[in-house]
């Protein structure tokens, strides 16, 4: 167990070099990643989402109830500021309409767990950023695909209802079921959280490459454009949460957390529903893959940044 932990504790460290060299390897020389099955990314999603799970406790959601202010703030931020941005994006730099529905798919979807590490590290507000994660994940079927179908409805064809069972698959009854056996089995899960991030990464990972791999002659043909847009994407989001966490005087570790939770997109869950929602638009799963790279990276950076910006007090 000691040497497990060991080995969660570097790749969760290292986890932006790790997908990107990944990633690298994927793209350039996707024969050595196709045995990574695309059909592999839901249940892979479901093993992140569990380990979500694992990690929540009741007091996480009591938080909604002691700063409802905060929590209501992070959601309205997520759920409007990153689909209006991918909206805005796709239509500026005028992407197809596959290429449309991946970006604004991922800036319909909650915030990813590893916005929660990257607030920890930016020595932000880690019980606030866990708490606006959980609740916009909870939120994530009805509003996900509410939004999507509200912004694509002339574009593409957008199937809601099979979204919705989506998310409620791929990400509540995982979470729920790792929340519940982190109640009744507290002892246990104790010990497996020290090992979760080498789970997780692994995970998203395999994710990340088996997409790329299988789309790589796409992602290659679609030029610099959609790089573009998924670090535009990324970085206004950052700045937008940053920008509201002063402009309302949110103290200096709430506006980290904002600032993460706001810019960091759960771009696996956009992967796999991009297959869901968008059957017969391949090129769909493309920003997702991208986002799920690039954010790693962006988050990095961004936590060495936030964490040198503290409350004078």
């Amino acid at each position: 167990m000691n040497v497990l932990e060991k080995i969660s504790n570097f790749v969760g460290k290292f986890m932006a070099v790790i997908v990107l060299a990944l990633s690298a390897l994927a793209l350039f020389v996707p024969s050595t990643c196709l045995w990574v099955q695309t059909k592999w990314v839901t249940n892979l999603l479901m093993i992140v989402m569990f380990g979500m799970g694992l990690t929540l406790k009741l007091e996480d959601f009591k938080l909604v109830f002691t700063r409802p202010k905060d929590i209501l703030l992070g959601c309205a931020a997520q759920f409007i500021i990153m689909p209006l941005l991918a909206f805005g994006l796709s239509k500026i730099f005028n992407l197809d309409p596959a290429l449309m529905a991946g970006v604004v798919l991922v800036g319909t979807c909650p915030g990813g767990t590893s916005s929660n590490v990257i607030t920890y590290l930016s020595k932000g507000d880690v019980a606030l950023s866990v708490g606006m994660t959980s609740v916009n994940t909870l939120l994530a079927p009805v509003v996900t695909p509410a939004i999507t179908y509200l912004l694509l409805k002339t574009t593409v064809n957008v199937d809601v209802v099979a979204m919705f069972m989506s998310i409620v698959k791929v990400v509540i009854i995982p979470i729920a079921l790792g929340f519940l056996i982190n109640k009744f089995f507290g002892k246990v899960t104790q010990k497996l959280v020290k090992i979760l991030p080498l789970v997780s990464v692994t995970a998203i990972c395999l994710i990340v490459v088996a997409v790329v791999s299988h789309n790589a002659q796409k992602i290659l043909t679609t030029g610099a454009i959609v790089f573009v847009v998924v670090i535009l994407h990324n970085v206004l989001g950052y700045a937008c949460g940053f920008g509201v966490g002063k402009l309302l005087k949110l103290n200096r570790a709430k506006t980290k957390a904002l600032c993460v939770e706001v810019g960091m997109q759960n771009s696996g869950l956009a992967t796999s529903l991009a297959g869901t929602a968008f059957p017969t638009l391949a090129m769909a799963t493309v920003p997702g893959a991208i986002f799920s790279v690039w954010h790693n990276i962006s988050g990095a950076v961004l936590a060495n940044f936030l964490a040198g910006y503290n409350d004078k007090e």
